[in-house]
């Protein structure tokens, strides 16, 4: 899996750079990220803090693990039922 090259931490503070009146194309070449990326992270990130935007992630990380634990317990029931159909 490709690592994110961007911490939250630093993401705010290009926020912040942004809320505090520097450019977008400013931002864009100082920090070496796309427009698309910027405002994505506009969107979904603007208004928080670090520590906010931090545990955002963990949450988001703790839930696609949850996905992937359901998603193996509802194939090995799925599996499970089939054995027992053919047993009977």
């Amino acid at each position: 899996m490709k690592k994110k090259r961007f911490t939250p931490q630093q993401i705010s503070s290009i926020l912040k750079e942004y809320e505090n009146g520097k450019s977008v194309e400013e931002i864009v070449r100082d920090h070496g990220v796309s427009r698309a990326s910027f405002y994505k992270w506009r969107q979904r990130y603007g208004g928080m803090e670090a520590s906010e935007l931090k545990r955002l992630k963990e949450l988001e990380e703790e839930n696609r693990k949850l996905k992937m634990m359901y998603a193996e317990q509802a194939l090995d029931l799925k599996l499970a039922k089939e054995i027992i159909e053919k047993k009977l």
